[in-house]
């Protein structure tokens, strides 16, 4: 009997102490940056590549007032308990204002606050505005093992609230940084104007919407500038590539040997989206002219809304004309 009483007081403990590990087990974070086993700093330089060209977006492409460019890049390195956007979710104060008028001051407060309450923010970092929607751009960032996440937001000039950036990278790969990673980057909507195009007016969306990635056919809207319902995808709007830098003998970071020049040079190649043209609704008919008790003419009229481009379809044309009974004939 005292057997049995030792074996069932044995699993008894056993038990408990089994249910007590898989407790805190599951209360502790999942994110990746708390796995992180590489060595303690890394630092990286960030390229920003716009792609922004006529050729592979040739819809209300904006060429003045102000023309096609970026604004400055704001980001920052951090843990996973801090988020500077994410996408179906509502953009901050700060983020609405970086989106919508290019200023960063609340976004910064927003961030510094973060750092100071809990700890979730290494670093900031920023690079130089290209005055062109194809250009480039760079800074350098450093990650730490506990804050290996990057996160940045670049606005799209002119537009209503459009952005491109990167949520929550994570640099670290377990026990090593990575060396290198290239990122396409597509148009997101901060769902706080809704304008369609690049150049609307300010138009505030009460109740606000929640970040949303721009495609080809959403907003599915013939005016919003992004709109190419033959495409499957759009063609990335610009690029990110970082670069794990290395330390020389005495510690200090030297550039990656492939690392592209930092100019506003750009050697890619970009793709060129066909344009269909568009034309407006028929015009009414005009007066039947001619001489009496004659067959006479009637022309209506319409107008191109969109020129073609990159082979799109060419516009049909613009004047029609048909045979009726000359009017105010005695």
């Amino acid at each position: 009997m005292e057997n049995l009483m030792f074996v069932y007081c044995s699993c008894k403990v056993i038990w408990t102490l089994l249910v007590t590990i898989l407790g805190y087990a599951s209360s502790l974070p999942l994110g990746d940056d708390f796995i992180c086993t590489a060595e303690e700093l890394a630092k990286y330089s960030i390229i920003f590549t716009g792609k922004w060209s006529q050729t592979a977006f040739p819809k209300q492409y904006p060429l003045y007032r102000p023309p096609a460019q970026w604004s400055s890049m704001l980001g920052v390195t951090h843990s996973s308990d801090y988020s500077m956007w994410k996408k179906n979710e509502y953009a901050s104060n700060g983020v609405r204002d970086f989106a919508e008028k290019g200023e960063a001051w609340v976004l910064m407060k927003e961030i510094e606050e973060a750092g100071e309450k809990i700890q979730s923010v290494h670093g900031i970092f920023s690079a130089p505005a290209i005055s062109t929607g194809t250009g480039q751009t760079s800074t350098e960032l450093q990650v730490h093992s506990r804050h290996p996440l990057v996160s940045f937001v670049v606005r799209i000039v002119p537009s209503p609230d459009w952005f491109v950036g990167i949520d929550s990278l994570n640099l670290c790969e377990g026990d090593h940084w990575m060396e290198e990673i290239s990122i396409d980057l597509y148009p997101y909507d901060a769902g706080t104007d809704s304008g369609f195009t690049f150049s609307s007016p300010n138009f505030a969306t009460i109740p606000q919407d929640t970040v949303t990635e721009i495609t080809c056919s959403s907003p599915s809207h013939p005016a919003n500038s992004f709109y190419y319902p033959k495409l499957k995808i759009l063609p990335p709007i610009a690029q990110v590539t970082m670069l794990k830098l290395k330390r020389n003998h005495l510690g200090f970071p030297i550039p990656h040997l492939n690392q592209p020049a930092k100019s506003n040079e750009i050697l890619d190649t970009f793709s060129e989206t066909p344009l269909d043209c568009e034309v407006s609704q028929w015009s009414s008919w005009g007066l039947c002219r001619g001489a009496c008790r004659k067959t006479g003419t009637k022309i209506r009229t319409r107008f191109v809304l969109l020129h073609p481009a990159n082979d799109g379809t060419p516009c049909p044309s613009l004047e029609e004309e048909t045979g009726c009974e000359p009017d105010n004939c005695v």
